[in-house]
């Protein structure tokens, strides 16, 4: 058996896109690294473009290879997203309340800080690639699609939307997979050349610390209970998973990842119809990373303030933020802007605190991102152990009868393409 070379693996051609686009943005001079920005805002635009038909055509056959019991546990996993969106919130709030006092206390330069994006190079021209249907409406209507293929006789709907699935991830397969790490190259060249970031990160370099460090403890903490209930080892659970993690640091964006976490959820023994609705499913409405992330940034910018904090309303805060931000992560940044009418009506933000928030969330958006996906392979294994085997109704007959081949969505094609192991 031939073996592939070491940059054939999805993990390694993202890495090297990272490493490359850092280098890169020291010395590339502003005209070329404009035509990967380019490159950049067409590809973003095809992503959100394609995004809610990736839900569509993903989630909506998977609800119906679980048969009649999907309702159940289309409710069963928001429910473990949304636990695991709020307590780590509240453990994000726990630490910045006994922490920043002496952690942040001197600490009050922080007036000459803009949002990042405002500095930021562009692109030399965009393309508008408005989706069919937003992320919600996507969701939504595949889960009424999926539950109504589980509650009809006949098969003909589910058949279709299996075709849907094989098309869609061909697109994956041929198109996503391969230009991933050129856009990743793009993206950290852009963070690199923008020295509003340097900034920002210099200025919360300890608020950075605490959140990258709080980041990885919830990450490990999510896969040891996973492990302990399906009494698997959560080193190995959470290894499978790292290609998903470094794409999302990528992309800074839950969905477009949707396709390499599908893949590494199937490498943890996760069933393909499970993996199909569950991943999808959570990364629009898991945000424990983003929540984290925000908790943190809100709570110092209002130490280093001086704005006083009420912790209940602030825990009424936590709450509302995992409902607020669901379908946020289509877009990179999305959590944060989806999150500024909480802050400006809960906690009291005016304009520049708004601002400031803008500017450290999105200067490490895509470590909170990584968070949100880690955790949604976490969820994944949790549910089919819950599931269990005999829940998925298998593959749907072909027109003479026969078994179809698989009701994995092209699984051996992307397989190939993400070389996740």
């Amino acid at each position: 058996m031939t073996k592939k070379p070491l940059t054939s693996h999805l993990l390694v051609r993202v890495l090297l896109g990272i490493g490359l686009g850092i280098a890169c943005g020291l010395f590339f001079p502003e005209p070329l690294a404009r035509v990967f920005l380019t490159f950049n805002g067409l590809f973003s635009a095809f992503l959100g473009f394609l995004i809610p038909l990736l839900i569509v055509g993903l989630v909506t056959p998977a609800i119906g290879d679980l048969g009649r019991g999907a309702g159940k546990w289309l409710g069963v996993t928001a429910a473990i997203a949304y636990a695991s969106t709020v307590l780590s919130g509240l453990l994000a709030f726990v630490v910045a309340r006994a922490g920043y006092p002496w952690l942040l206390d001197g600490e009050r330069d922080v007036d000459a800080l803009a949002n990042p994006e405002d500095s930021a190079l562009t692109g030399f021209f965009s393309l508008e690639m408005e989706p069919v249907f937003g992320v919600m409406t996507a969701l939504l209507l595949a889960f009424c699609l999926g539950v109504g293929i589980t509650l009809i006789p006949g098969d003909t709907l589910h058949r279709t939307m299996d075709d849907l699935r094989r098309i869609i991830m061909r697109i994956v397969e041929l198109v996503i997979i391969p230009l991933l790490p050129v856009y990743i190259f793009g993206m950290f060249m852009g963070l690199t050349m923008n020295g509003q970031i340097l900034v920002v990160v210099s200025t919360f370099s300890k608020v950075v610390l605490v959140a990258l460090t709080l980041s990885l403890v919830l990450i490990v903490a999510q896969y040891v209970v996973a492990g302990i209930y399906v009494g698997r080892n959560p080193a190995v659970l959470l290894k499978n998973v790292l290609p998903a993690y470094a794409t999302a640091l990528g992309t800074s964006s839950s969905a477009a990842t949707i396709p390499v976490t599908l893949r590494c959820a199937e490498h943890n023994d996760v069933r393909p119809a499970v993996a199909g609705f569950v991943v999808p499913l959570s990364a629009t409405i898991h945000l424990a990373g983003s929540t984290l992330k925000i908790v943190l940034f809100s709570t110092a910018v209002m130490t280093l303030t001086g704005t006083p904090i009420d912790d209940l309303a602030y825990v009424g805060f936590i709450l509302m933020l995992g409902i607020t931000m669901v379908a946020a992560p289509g877009v990179p940044g999305g959590a944060i802007m989806a999150a500024v009418g909480l802050l400006q009506g809960m906690l009291g933000f005016d304009d520049t605190a708004v601002a400031l928030m803008i500017a450290t969330y999105i200067a490490i958006d895509s470590f909170g991102t990584a968070t949100n996906v880690t955790g949604d392979g976490a969820i994944a294994v949790v549910m089919d152990k819950l599931i269990g085997r005999q829940a998925v109704t298998g593959p749907t007959p072909n027109a003479t009868g026969a078994p179809a081949a698989t009701n994995r969505p092209d699984a051996t094609a992307l397989s190939h393409a993400t070389s996740a192991r």
